[in-house]
């Protein structure tokens, strides 16, 4: 059935909608709008009812007030608002030049080495810098906007007080009572910078503690282990004012010898693992085409694939489970099928879904980081016979508090590579932070230190920022720190997975198939 349309009349018309040719010489106080006299006998019968020029002193009153509201305070304050944002503007780039200044000075204080960290967090500088005039330019220019606008409709408000009809003094009225809005002061953002006065062997502590604290659009860089700006939300993050989000870390003590949680036999051979919150895990075994979810139990449920999966991730966003086949597919899996995303050029080998939705690849010579629908957004992808940062990524894992890269590279003969395997941890835009290839401190050396040569296969952060290596020949687990400080080593028999589930216990898996489940920190 048709919906009947309502007649609309337009500024400025002096006739009836309803009942053509009729003026409207009569105000309904009940509608609240002008009638003619046949709309009095008819739609608008029994209503209470004036002559529509006995409103006019009303209405002149109250376009007299906007005028004077307008004049005395309105104006002035958007005069205001704007001096406002030119000084902003000045103490913005004032600012930023202090700092600047300041950073540099701390700099020359520290090796050549630290110039490129220095060119990184300046950039940084600028961008932030550029991105608030950016946001005060726009907001003067609202302000301006506005004032002009404000202007405009005064000035047909006085020109309807001296020449307008009485229906034009009407609607002007009306008009009013919809008022133009305010511009909201945009939230800059804010960056601090404290010199380290105690520097230490790692350029980026003796570079010194760098908070940003912006809107919402510029990454922060990591500073010490216990406190660290982030860009994108993680679990216990502190939601405060102009979209800041800062993650707060309680360190927890390492225990002097892990405990043994549970310990069981698993029924399938387990490549690698991905525990989840509910004390349970997603497992895949090398050259199977079959996920299995299991606990100490047994398997819970198992998913079938047409192609070999050479390796799975669990998003920290949405939960979900990724994994990569060797057919170059990157699925998802949903509803108990695995889904196609998207393809990848190169056979993956690993992949990491980050705190940001997004999808890291490891491919042979590079690793990529990808969009949920398959777009490339950052790779280390090398030209001609440039030697690759990454020659043969294994295991890709992603610290829960610095966004940091950690990257099991195998090095294989067959990638350009010399066989020696390492360690290698990446800053969010994959430039490399430090190598670690299985050194421990003298002072650091255990039973458990081992005699072969490093030989890592799995790798895994925790939530304190600490990364756990599975150094299967050696026989021991690695604990270390964000930095590449060795803090423990834990010997386990021939282990070569490693994952983290909830209250960071530590699934260990060894070439026997059996399955542990570690304690090593000291439980609050």
């Amino acid at each position: 059935m048709a919906t009947a349309k309502i007649p609309v009349r337009l500024k400025g018309q002096t006739t009836c909608e309803h009942h053509k040719e009729r003026q409207l010489d009569f105000y309904c106080e009940q509608c609240k709008e002008p009638v003619c006299s046949k709309c009095v006998t008819s739609l608008h019968k029994g209503h209470l009812f004036c002559d529509l020029i006995e409103t006019i002193p009303m209405k002149k009153e109250k376009i007299r007030n906007f005028i004077y509201k307008t004049e005395i305070n309105v104006l002035q304050d958007i005069r205001h608002y704007i001096a406002s944002a030119n000084t902003l503007l000045t103490q913005n780039d004032s600012t930023f030049e202090k700092l600047s200044t300041d950073l540099k000075v701390q700099t020359e204080k520290l090796k050549q080495g630290l110039e490129m960290l220095t060119a990184k967090t300046l950039s940084l500088h600028q961008k932030m810098k550029e991105d608030n005039a950016k946001l005060i330019q726009k907001y003067k220019q609202n302000l301006e906007m506005y004032e002009k606008q404000l202007k405009h409709q005064m000035q047909d408000c006085k020109e309807v007080l001296q020449q307008g009809s009485p229906i034009d003094i009407y609607d002007t009225e009306c008009e009013i009572d919809s008022r133009l809005h305010l511009p909201v002061k945009p939230m800059l953002g804010t960056y601090s910078f404290t010199p380290n006065k105690h520097p230490r062997y790692y350029l980026e502590l003796a570079l010194g503690t760098c908070q940003f604290v912006d809107s919402g659009q510029t990454p922060a860089l990591s500073d010490n282990d216990l406190s660290v700006s982030l860009s994108h939300g993680q679990p216990s993050t502190q939601h405060k004012p102009g979209g800041t989000m800062k993650k707060e870390v309680t360190r927890t003590k390492l225990l002097t010898e892990p405990r043994v949680v549970e310990e069981w036999e698993s029924q399938c051979d387990i490549a690698c693992i991905c525990p989840t919150n509910d004390g349970q895990a997603w497992t895949c075994s090398k050259n199977s085409k079959q996920l299995k979810l299991m606990d100490n139990e047994g398997i819970v449920m198992e998913v079938q694939h047409m192609t070999v999966i050479n390796d799975i991730s669990l998003s920290p966003v949405t939960h979900r489970l990724w994994a990569c086949d060797r057919d170059k597919s990157i699925l998802e899996l949903v509803s108990g099928q695995l889904s196609v995303r998207f393809r990848t050029k190169d056979k993956p080998k690993c992949i990491c879904v980050t705190a940001d939705n997004h999808i890291i690849i490891g491919m042979p010579k590079h690793i990529t980081k990808y969009t949920t629908q398959g777009q490339i957004v950052l790779t280390t992808e090398a030209a001609g016979t440039v030697t690759p940062l990454v020659c043969s990524p294994w295991v890709i894992t992603e610290c829960p508090i610095t966004n940091n890269i950690a990257v099991l590279d195998d090095n294989n003969i067959h990638h350009g590579g010399n066989e020696n395997a390492h360690v290698v941890v990446l800053d969010t835009d994959f430039q490399e932070l430090f190598m670690y290839g299985g050194d421990i401190p003298r002072y650091k050396q255990t039973a458990h230190t081992g005699y072969q040569p490093f030989d890592p296969r799995n790798i895994v952060y925790d939530s304190q920022g600490n990364i756990i290596i599975a150094d299967c020949e050696n026989e021991r687990i690695l604990i270390l720190s964000g930095h590449g400080d060795v803090l423990m080593t834990i010997h386990g028999h021939r282990v070569w997975v490693v994952g983290v589930g909830r209250q960071d216990d530590l699934w260990t898996v060894n070439c026997n198939g059996d399955v542990k489940l570690l304690q090593y920190y000291e439980q609050p």
